[in-house]
């Protein structure tokens, strides 16, 4: 019996040598295409995307800007928009489910990433979280947030900037600066508490 078994684990053993060695070319591949479109900066800028997001992004949303006419549209189609319906006095919104389903489970595990890339990302998300919502629902609604500002970053052709982002947030008075700013403040308490107990070690 345990010879068996060896033989299998060897065997098996191999075939994921040779998986991996077809995966690396893949990703060499990937690498290589990635770098060559005028969209790799764009694409490359946005937190947490990182080198295997960012290429699987650019491949869904592609080149064509005339193909979502507006924000609104590439969240449906990614499917973080929600479908509301009513009827009567009766109204419900509910999770869409006919949706690029390859886009949005990218963008799911990007707008994960993103919060411990980017501070906005992480407040908006743990706000989400506090008012009750679940882990996949707060990241759902993070990754609309992150598609209406991916979705004018591709039209016009500009990188992810977070200063002029923070400038818009204050600008349109935004909750999450004011999250931000307490955020910050308690840091600072923290590091001043631990500080003091420090100096008196």
């Amino acid at each position: 019996m345990t010879n068996a078994k060896s033989i299998l684990a060897v065997a098996l053993a191999g075939q994921l040598g040779v998986l991996q060695g077809h995966l690396d070319k893949f990703r060499d591949r990937i690498e290589k295409l990635f770098a060559d479109p005028p969209d790799h900066d764009l694409f490359g800028s946005l937190p947490g995307a990182g080198e295997k997001l960012a290429p699987r992004l650019l491949g869904e949303l592609g080149d064509n800007r005339e193909r979502f006419d507006s924000p609104e549209a590439l969240q449906c189609h990614t499917g973080t928009a929600p479908v509301s319906y009513q009827s009567g006095k009766f109204e419900k919104v509910r999770f869409r489910r006919a949706c690029h389903k390859v886009l949005r489970h990218t963008v799911h595990l990007w707008a994960d990433l993103s919060r411990h890339k980017c501070p906005w990302a992480s407040a908006y998300y743990h706000k989400k979280r506090e008012e009750g919502q679940s882990h996949a629902c707060a990241l759902r609604c993070l990754g609309q947030r992150w598609l209406k500002i991916l979705w004018k970053m591709w039209q016009t052709h500009e990188r992810y900037d977070p200063e002029l982002h923070q400038r818009n947030q204050l600008k349109h008075g935004s909750w999450v600066i004011g999250r931000l700013s307490t955020q910050n403040a308690q840091c600072t308490v923290a590091e001043m508490q631990e500080a003091t107990v420090q100096n008196t070690l």
